[in-house]
């Protein structure tokens, strides 16, 4: 049987339909991407620059906020250009681009917060054999697995949505293209796709969520052994890796581990760990970390002279 796909683009309904408070969201998310888009950059160019940041954690934070950045500008410059326009539409090869870079992103983000926890957990509990376990070689090979995992985890969910007949409708109640809202469109029953999908992404949430806690339980158990000041300097140091991990997990977990639907707080939820996360992860990071802002100033320093 043919396929029937009559839907060439997709109508964005947005975040809201009042004119005068799409004028305030543009003020409002253009000065959050400025923000996301300066502390994500600045983060990667000191990590580069700066001769004291060779450790492995600081390798993999300047990937995170790499990956931070091209998350963010995935999505957020398509919404805040859609405030300007009545109509916001997408076209069906964009949406399907959207939803695959998104989830390539989020995908290998979320191994990259497992990686890290792996070096904070040797860091740590294995200090006298840190350097030999996580050497470059080994941090490469981390960060290839979550960008391959990142990578086979969009596939999967763009195999999902891209064969499926649309065939009418094509107004999407959100401000991207997501899964719920576009099996929501499909014309055919897509209630076990929509169950697949929970299994995929919740399992994928809630087992990396769970793991992770474990880790940093593991981690902060073994820090009875340690010395006052390494004590301090490691709950600091944990302290804001699950911080991270919970502004991550905690939003997803909340839209993929539920049946398959699409609910009003959907989008609130979105914008948390599409814009706002992407914009506190690097001054959780920065605000933290006496080390890292040394080199940023050091880095500011050399610019001026």
């Amino acid at each position: 049987m043919e396929q029937m796909n009559n839907v060439t683009e997709f109508v964005l309904l947005g975040l809201t339909q009042s004119l005068q408070g799409q004028k305030i969201l543009f003020v409002v998310f253009l000065f959050i991407y400025i923000v996301t888009m300066v502390g994500n950059l600045l983060i990667i160019v000191t990590v580069m620059v700066s001769s004291t940041l060779n450790a492995p954690m600081y390798f993999f934070l300047g990937y995170l906020s790499f990956m931070d950045a091209v998350y963010s500008t995935t999505l957020t410059p398509n919404m805040i250009i859609d405030f300007l326009y009545e109509k916001k539409t997408i076209s069906f090869q964009a949406c399907m681009s959207q939803l695959f870079i998104g989830h390539l992103f989020g995908g290998a983000e979320i191994l990259l917060l497992v990686a890290m926890a792996y070096d904070r957990y040797v860091a740590i509990c294995k200090p006298l054999h840190y350097l030999m376990i996580m050497n470059q070689r080994v941090c490469v090979l981390l960060l290839l697995m979550s960008w391959v995992g990142g990578f086979l985890h969009a596939v999967v969910q763009l195999l999902f949505v891209y064969n499926l007949p649309f065939c009418g409708p094509n107004v999407i109640d959100h401000f991207i293209c997501d899964m719920f809202p576009l099996l929501k469109l499909a014309c055919t029953n897509t209630y076990v796709i929509g169950l697949i999908v929970v299994a995929n992404d919740g399992a994928i949430c809630v087992g990396i969520f769970v793991l992770l806690l474990i880790s940093y339980g593991v981690i902060l158990h073994s820090l009875k052994t340690l010395s006052q000041e390494g004590r301090r300097k490691a709950l600091s140091t944990c302290g804001y890796h699950i911080t991270v991990v919970v502004l991550f997990f905690v939003p997803c977990m909340f839209m993929y581990v539920r049946p398959p639907s699409t609910l009003p707080i959907d989008k609130s939820l979105t914008v948390f760990y599409t814009v706002i996360t992407p914009m506190l992860n690097p001054l959780i990071y920065t605000l933290r970390n006496g080390e890292m802002k040394s080199a940023m100033k050091r880095l500011w320093i050399r610019k001026i002279k």
